[in-house]
C-alpha cells in the first residue's frame, strides 16, 4: 500500500531524527568510555618525545615510557644505567645484568618471542634487537600498534647513541647526556693512551668448536683497534668461522678468548700445543669476560680496559 505524500514525509522525518539520536547516543557512549575524549589517531604535535630508531622509522611518544619490555640484555643493561629499570616489566633471556633483572619475567629468546606475554603486559615501549630478535614477529608487535623501537649498536659509539635515544623516550635526557658524555671522555683517553703505540697482531676467539674469532665490523674489532692492536681476521663478516691453519700462518702477538663464562675457557690453553707461535712462545695468552666485549651497555668500559692491558703486555 502505497502512503499519501504527507504521511511519506512524516515518516521519513521520524526516521531521520531516530538516526540522529542514534548517533549522538553511540557518540556520548565514546565519550563516556574515553574519559571525555573521542577516540582519535593523535597528530603529530600529540607526541612530546620523538627519536628515530635504527631501522631508521621514527618512534614517538606521548609521554615518557612507563611501561617497556626490552628484548636484548645490552638494552636491559643500559635502560637500568639510566635509572628506569623499575620501569622493564618484561626482558629478553640471559638479561642478568644488574642482578635486579633476573627477577623480570623472561618473554623470549633469540629465536622466539611469547607474543601473549608481551601483549599481555601492555608495554608503552618495545625495545627491539634487529639482528637478536625473530623480525616478523617484531613486526607483528608493530602492527598490533604496540610502540617498538629497534636498535643495532655496532660499536663503541653506537652506544653512547642508544643511551641518548632512550633517554629521550623515558624522559632522562640529563641522565643519558651525563652517561654518555663520561663514557666518551673515558673511551678517548684509553685511545690516546694505547691507539698510537706499536701495533701488536691479535687473534680473538670467541668458541672453540667450531673455531670462531671476529670480523672487522664487530664490536670486539672496534675495541681491538681502540687500544692500537691488528685484529688479524679483521678483513671477514661478523662471527667468522677459521681454522688452525689460518692462526699459524698469520702468528698473532697475542691470543685472548672469551668463552662463554666470566672465567677463563679451559680450551684457551690448548694453544700450548703450537709453541711457534708468537703468543704461546712469549706467553701472551689472556681471556676476558664475554659480558664486557659483547654487550653494547656501559660495562663494555671495562671491556675497552681489560683488552688495552693485555694488547699492551703481549707489545712489551
Amino acid at each position: 500500500m502505497q502512503l499519501p505524500p504527507t504521511q511519506l514525509l512524516s515518516l521519513q522525518l521520524w526516521l531521520s531524527y531516530r538516526l540522529l539520536g542514534l548517533v549522538q547516543g553511540l557518540l556520548l557512549s565514546a565519550l563516556l568510555m574515553t574519559g571525555g575524549q573521542l577516540l582519535a589517531q593523535p597528530t603529530s604535535s600529540d607526541f612530546a618525545l620523538r627519536v628515530v630508531d635504527d631501522d631508521n622509522n621514527p618512534v614517538q611518544l606521548q609521554q615518557p615510557a612507563k611501561r617497556i619490555v626490552s628484548l636484548a640484555p645490552s638494552m636491559t643493561e643500559l635502560l637500568f644505567s639510566l635509572g628506569v629499570g623499575e620501569r622493564i616489566v618484561g626482558v629478553m633471556a640471559y638479561s642478568d645484568f644488574p642482578p635486579q633483572a633476573q627477577d623480570l619475567p623472561v618473554v623470549g629468546r633469540h629465536d622466539m618471542l611469547d607474543m601473549e606475554r608481551i601483549i599481555a603486559l601492555q608495554p608503552d615501549l618495545i625495545v627491539a634487537w634487529r639482528s637478536g630478535n625473530p623480525r616478523s614477529a617484531v613486526q607483528r608487535l608493530r602492527e598490533l600498534g604496540f610502540t617498538v623501537y629497534v636498535a643495532e649498536p655496532e660499536s663503541l659509539a653506537s652506544i653512547t647513541s642508544q643511551l641518548e635515544r632512550l633517554g629521550t623516550l623515558t624522559d632522562r635526557q640529563t641522565e643519558a647526556t651525563e652517561l654518555a658524555s663520561r663514557f666518551g671522555r673515558q673511551l678517548d683517553e684509553l685511545a690516546t693512551r694505547y691507539g698510537n703505540r706499536e701495533p701488536v697482531s691479535v687473534f680473538y676467539q670467541v668458541w672453540n668448536s667450531p673455531m670462531i674469532s671476529v670480523g672487522g665490523d664487530e664490536l670486539i674489532n672496534n675495541m681491538i683497534s681502540l687500544c692500537g692492536g691488528v685484529n688479524v681476521f679483521s678483513e671477514l663478516p661478523v662471527g667468522p668461522k677459521v681454522n688452525l691453519e689460518d692462526v699459524l700462518v698469520r702468528n698473532p702477538d697475542v691470543i685472548i678468548a672469551s668463552g662463554s663464562t666470566p672465567d677463563s675457557p679451559a680450551w684457551l690453553q690448548d694453544w700450548q700445543q703450537w709453541p711457534q707461535l708468537q703468543a704461546v712462545s712469549n706467553q701472551q695468552l689472556y681471556s676476558i669476560p664475554p659480558d664486557l666485549v659483547q654487550r653494547h651497555s656501559l660495562r663494555a668500559l671495562q671491556g675497552v680496559r681489560a683488552m688495552c692491558s693485555h694488547i699492551n703486555s703481549a707489545r712489551q
